[in-house]
């Protein structure tokens, strides 16, 4: 079945698939436009080596959400390691002096925190914003 398609979504299909920074949300771009050229669904798989169930996919959720339909979906990815109160915790630490990364984790650990490895702190504290230098054993500066 041919997906009807106006010029302005043929337009906004278009500079999406040259546009847009996510090859995934291209690709669904493309796969519409070809289903509005009067291609079957196996004709478009094909064409793209997809498989038909994803190129129905892309059909549907354009036909239920228009562009917007194109984007991923939100995925839930792994659960958060620390909660919320130990994190607050270790930001208020960091704030109140300035800690390494191993201090800071055996901190943590001697309150009773939950486990993780220091490359868990280090990506912590960058989402929040954090920002570091390596502890330097010169007084170089302090002259």
């Amino acid at each position: 079945m041919m997906l009807a398609l106006s010029a302005a979504d043929k337009e906004a299909l278009m500079q999406t698939e040259k546009k847009n920074p996510d090859w995934r949300v291209r690709e669904r771009a493309r796969t519409v436009l070809l289903l509005a050229q009067g291609k079957t669904c196996a004709q478009v798989a094909a064409l793209q080596e997809l498989s038909m169930r994803t190129v129905s996919s892309t059909r549907n959720r354009w036909i239920a959400a228009g562009l917007d339909g194109l984007a991923d979906l939100p995925r839930s990815g792994a659960p958060a390691k620390l909660p919320r109160q130990q994190i607050e915790r270790l930001l208020q630490w960091v704030r109140d002096e300035p800690l390494t990364v191993t201090a800071l984790k055996a901190r943590h650990e001697e309150a009773g925190g939950t486990p993780v490895h220091s490359n868990t702190l280090k990506a912590l504290l960058k989402a929040e914003g954090f920002v570091w230098k390596r502890t330097r054993h010169s007084l170089k500066k302090m002259r």
